[in-house]
């Protein structure tokens, strides 16, 4: 796959090439520690930082809702620079960009700077549809350039910034393939190689033990190698928190059925999280720890954190001299910068595998597990949950994500409602009917479909952002009856 192919027919690259990309997705098994410079053997701990970068699509390309064109809501503050936050929209341009620009200047000057970045399809699309050269070029670069691969790892995500607990998940499966589609299509197959670490939208992870275990199940089967989850959305076996935050962990999911499927997790930690990064706290926090005992070795621990790569003061001001600052003084130190994936190689080369983790699972699911055991079913399940929920009003399937105040499916039934049912739509008429995913019309319904998912339309509560999610359920509505 060429990295000219990003956009066909105004759409962007996000399916027909699935054989390919679920061989090479993730098969660089030494993708950053050789290449790195770091002695794992002398390091007392690491920090590791990821950034996520988003903005929807919206339908806002004009006056008329139901004909507007489908835009980045980043052009859409560019364009309408006067109200609200939305002078900050080239400062926003800037963060998706300066990773590109500091990682050239660090690696030139002899410092071994570290970020894991992590773009929605939806910020890659909408910044290709505004013609941003410059910042796919200089994301290239520190992407594909071999002196700068050590620096830069990509994680993958779902395409349209879609929450796993609530996106049906066949919808959920096709979002990761969109992303690793589109990212190829940008960056090359080679790059797609290395990436093995999974950043799910809002941190949020499935609890629901059947959606739990298709969410893994689907990271697996696309060549992921380990996700980043939430402390306070997993627990112990036995329902406890976890004590050991700092080393990976082996996050296992069982369904209704008995079926199990397991991946490596690595811990982010709570806080403040814009600021926690935005001031490299990570690194000062693993400068105060030592290696430990673990699985028969001795090994650095790793402390491990993501936030927003644009919004916030401390973010747009603060980061890039702070970051210059760590990654200076991290030079030669006992405490270097490390990515997640570089981590894992690193320990896989001393022998500590993903069955040396300690074992995870997501929140009150122990709770379910006391009322039944896997290979009951579904019908068991649901009256587990029921049962459950009447006795205790703290107890939810909705799933754990960065933050407990905002619910994705709660007063949502406007929005929820035309997705679910535009997405029923899509399995019975595309899906089920065996349409090709190279056909033209497959990428143009599917784009749409996804755009709808994206967890904006629900974050902003009431109003213009629901309005913008029903206009384009309608629009997947349409395209399903006149096309198919």
């Amino acid at each position: 796959m060429a990295a000219t192919t990003d956009l066909i027919e105004g759409l962007p690259n996000i399916c027909g090439n699935e054989d390919e990309i679920l061989m090479r997705a993730g098969s660089n098994a030494d993708a950053y520690r050789s290449s790195g410079g770091i002695d794992f053997g002398s390091a007392r701990a690491a920090a590791a930082i990821a950034l996520h970068m988003q903005q929807p699509l919206i339908p806002a390309g004009g006056s008329d809702l139901r004909n507007a064109d489908i835009i980045s809501n980043l052009k859409f503050m560019m364009d309408n620079q006067t109200i609200g936050d939305n002078h900050n929209a080239p400062v926003f341009y800037w963060c998706y960009k300066r990773i590109g620009e500091f990682i050239p200047q660090l690696v030139d000057e002899g410092a071994r700077p570290r970020a894991m970045l992590e773009y929605s399809g939806c910020l890659f699309h909408g910044l290709r549809k505004m013609g941003s050269q410059d910042l796919f070029d200089a994301l290239k670069a520190v992407t594909c350039r071999p002196e700068y691969q050590a620096s830069v790892e990509w994680l993958g995500c779902p395409w349209g910034h879609a929450v796993a607990p609530s996106t049906p998940v066949q919808d959920y499966r096709l979002h990761v393939l969109a992303w690793q589609h589109h990212f190829a299509s940008i960056f090359g197959m080679e790059a797609l190689e290395r990436v093995k670490g999974f950043s799910p939208s809002e941190m949020a992870l499935p609890n629901q033990p059947d959606v739990a275990y298709e969410f893994v199940k689907t990271l697996k089967d696309c060549g992921f190698n380990w996700v980043m989850v939430q402390e306070h959305t997993v627990e112990k076996r036995d329902g406890s928190g976890l004590d050991m935050k700092h080393v990976p962990h082996r996050l296992v999911c069982t369904n209704s059925r008995g079926e199990t499927a397991s991946i490596i997790a690595l811990i982010k930690t709570q806080g403040s999280d814009t600021k926690l990064v935005a001031q490299m706290q990570p690194w000062y926090e693993a400068s105060s720890l030592q290696r430990i005992d673990f699985a028969g070795k001795n090994i650095p621990q790793l402390v491990t954190q993501i936030a927003d790569g644009e919004n916030g003061g401390v973010m747009m001001n603060e980061f890039p001299a702070k970051v210059f600052e760590v990654v200076r003084q991290s030079r030669g130190s006992d405490v270097p910068l490390m990515n997640g994936s570089e981590y894992l190689e690193h320990l896989e080369a001393i022998g500590i595998t993903e069955k040396d983790f300690p074992e995870i699972q997501p929140i009150h699911q122990r709770k379910v597990w006391s009322r039944m055991e896997p290979g009951d079913g579904p019908e068991k399940l649901a009256r587990a949950i029921e049962d459950i929920r009447a006795e205790d009003h703290q107890f939810h399937m909705d799933g754990g994500s960065w933050t407990d105040h905002i619910s994705w499916t709660e007063g949502y039934d406007n929005v929820l409602g035309p997705m679910e049912k535009v997405s029923a739509l899509f399995a019975e008429r595309v899906l089920n009917a065996g349409v090709k995913t190279s056909d033209p019309r497959f990428r143009n319904v599917l784009f749409h479909l996804l755009v709808t998912q994206t967890s904006c339309f629900r974050y902003w509560g009431q109003g213009t952002w629901t309005d913008y999610a029903r206009e384009l359920c309608r629009r997947v509505e349409d395209i399903i009856k006149y096309d198919f």
